[in-house]
């Protein structure tokens, strides 16, 4: 059997992950065994964030939903539960994005809210 040498396939291997280390910092970038272990921890970054994302964004909408309910004399908390009272269906993304774009009929959703409180 003759002996078998992994060059082609090593090379192939190392090119794929230093291609996906390209933007790394230093070493990180060019030699193998570094980029493979930031590659590892970049990954788990990557997929941890994914969902972190999700939990920021969240936060940040209701950040902006409330100063604009504050603004109009109602907490947070009441100007959802008025919402639900007065079926009115918006989600968290929308409510921000009026409060900050479109305050007038923000204002008309918190006032429907407060009508529905009543």
């Amino acid at each position: 059997m003759a002996r078998v040498k992994t060059g082609f396939v090593r090379r192939r291997r190392h090119k794929k992950l230093l291609k996906l280390a390209s933007g790394f910092y230093s070493g990180r970038r060019k030699h193998f065994r570094k980029a493979k272990e930031q590659l590892e921890r970049s990954l788990v970054y990557a997929y941890r964030d994914r969902r972190r994302k999700k939990r920021d964004f969240r936060r940040l909408w209701i950040i902006r939903i409330n100063a604009a309910c504050r603004l109009n004399n109602i907490s947070y908390s009441q100007f959802m539960n008025g919402l639900r009272k007065a079926n009115i269906v918006l989600d968290r993304k929308i409510l921000a994005d009026m409060a900050m774009n479109d305050i007038n009929s923000f204002n008309q959703v918190v006032n429907k809210a407060k009508d529905a409180l009543k």
